[in-house]
């Protein structure tokens, strides 16, 4: 099979499309013929030696894929050759076959392209594991996103007009924010000249239930001073630095505040076989009357890969990033 390769050795190096073996499936696996995948940005740090895979996973970057069945593992029920399926994975996604748990699979919705289903399932599984499972918001409550036109971003707005909660973003241009504002975004703040501080105090005296932050760095100070009592705020990446200085624990114990970092990739299988069937049930219905939707910034052929690549790496997307294999 092809398949998109990288140089550990030097990041800078262009993917190039080489062949290896079609990997060989589990008895409760299923082998997929990958039609599109999603490209995130974990598969920047990967190739860049900061985020590989955990063991026993595939050195091939991609961690999630649109398809259908080839073959199905021994211990398999409930699905049939040739489906459209597409899934969350811990490597592996940009090739043209890849073996993945059954118990990770989500259909796809008959009106789905292969290109938003191919978007799906990263973005969409991490907002939901993030603003339900963990903060567990609740009708009513609100929401602060940062990186508010990001995919994760984008599916958790939907995610918070689905149910009923509101949200506030941050982003760094009007064009994003205009993104946000269409998915149900009511406070919208351009962070490169507001301080979102101040806005929120302004338009949310009570403060934010919970928080999204995938910026970490200075962000973390500033984040408490807008929680309500018993907030939570959920980290996802440090892409403003790993570090912050000066905790105010009195601002975090007052509120009675939980501030928690999170991962979906190194997660038990268990762990994300629940989490599938929660989101299957809760809210992949929501995908066929449109109340749902994946946010598509570009679509690529997988020979220009590495322009895909470059355009994710400029920072200016509004959304998901797919690639095609035909």
């Amino acid at each position: 099979m092809k398949y998109i390769a990288f140089d550990s050795n030097n990041p800078q190096a262009l993917l190039q499309i080489a062949e290896c073996a079609v990997p060989a499936i589990t008895p409760t696996q299923v082998l997929v013929k990958v039609s599109a995948f999603g490209v995130n940005r974990a598969d920047l740090l990967q190739r860049a030696g900061h985020y590989p895979p955990p063991p026993g996973e595939s050195e091939i970057l991609g961690l999630e894929v649109c398809g259908t069945l080839v073959s199905i593992g021994s211990e398999v029920s409930g699905w049939q050759p040739d489906e459209r399926v597409c899934a969350i994975i811990a490597g592996g996604g940009y090739a043209e076959y890849v073996a993945i748990e059954a118990s990770h699979l989500l259909r796809v919705p008959a009106n789905l392209t292969d290109a938003e289903a191919a978007g799906l399932a990263e973005v969409y599984l991490t907002a939901f594991q993030t603003l339900h499972t963990i903060a567990g918001l609740q009708r009513g409550q609100k929401a602060l996103i940062h990186a508010g036109a990001s995919g994760v971003g984008l599916a958790a707005i939907q995610l918070c007009r689905l149910w009923g909660v509101e949200t506030a973003v941050t982003a760094s241009s009007a064009d994003k924010l205009a993104v946000c504002a269409a998915q149900g975004a009511s406070v919208l703040i351009n962070y490169t000249h507001q301080d979102f501080v101040s806005e929120l105090k302004q338009h949310w005296p009570d403060g934010v239930n919970a928080v999204l932050d995938m910026v970490a760095g200075d962000y973390v100070n500033r984040n408490l001073n807008i929680m309500a009592m018993d907030g939570t705020v959920v980290y996802l990446a440090m892409m403003g630095g790993r570090f912050a200085e000066k905790l105010d624990m009195a601002k975090l114990l007052a509120k009675r505040i939980t501030i928690t970092g999170s991962t979906l990739r190194n997660r038990s299988v268990a762990y994300k076989a629940d989490l599938v069937a929660a989101f299957s049930k809760a809210c992949l219905p929501a995908f066929s009357t449109r109340e749902l939707s994946v946010v598509i910034d570009g679509v690529y052929k997988v020979t220009d890969i590495n322009a895909c690549h470059e355009a994710m790496q400029r920072n200016a997307t509004k959304g998901k990033l797919v690639v095609r294999w035909q």
